[in-house]
């Protein structure tokens, strides 16, 4: 476990059973990573919205709950009441709005930044996004960043050999490094980026297809 087989052995059984995306597909992200592009404000809306909305739901309900958020945003705008009853879910509805009506002045901010950590501050103090999920936004625009949620954090301890306690809401730093050693030694291992092999554990562990 967590070496270059395993983890391409992995890799193959995700796609085998069609289920290699997050908002984008594996070769997307894969991609991306690697050449990441400049997005306009409307992707980039779209992309606050898909981390927002996707929340507590499987890939499969986000990603149908999202479709339907951003065909009524792009054909009609930011009517609240409308996506409410679309979606019940208030304070979510609430971030789709402001990050739609605001999203020209979002991108243009986040684009003139330049340093890394200040972009991941920056995405965290948008509305409904905090730290982790500010990760998993960054990842999906281009930034090869890991998204230290609750799989990648059990894996991590599993890599160590450690049980440790998990809070979902404040990253322990134990837990942390410990999750960085094993995507260093899986970059290394496999000469991929962190961005992409975290997307490919997350999805494997989510699956049940590594036994944490």
């Amino acid at each position: 476990m967590f070496d270059k087989t395993w983890f391409f052995n992995l890799e193959q059984e995700i796609r085998k059973m069609g289920a290699d995306s997050d908002a984008q597909s594996f070769d997307e992200i894969r991609k991306n990573l690697s050449h990441p592009k400049k997005l306009s404000p409307i992707e980039f809306a779209d992309m606050c919205n898909y981390v927002i909305l996707a929340g507590g739901f499987s890939q499969k309900t986000a990603k149908k709950i999202h479709l339907q958020i951003s065909e009524y945003l792009h054909k009609f705008g930011a009517n609240f009441d409308e996506l409410f009853a679309m979606f019940h879910n208030k304070n979510k509805i609430s971030a789709v709005c402001e990050i739609w009506n605001n999203k020209n002045t979002i991108c243009d901010e986040y684009y003139n930044l330049h340093d890394l950590d200040e972009k991941l501050k920056f995405l965290s103090h948008l509305p409904h996004i905090g730290k982790i999920t500010a990760n998993h936004l960054a990842r999906n625009l281009g930034e090869n960043v890991v998204k230290y949620d609750v799989w990648i954090q059990r894996l991590g301890c599993k890599y160590i050999g450690k049980s440790l306690e998990i809070d979902n809401g404040k990253l322990n730093s134990e837990i942390k490094h410990a999750c960085d050693e094993m995507f260093a030694h899986l970059a290394a291992e496999t000469d991929l980026p962190i961005g992409y092999i975290d997307v490919v554990l997350w999805k494997g562990a989510q699956l049940g297809l590594i036994q944490i």
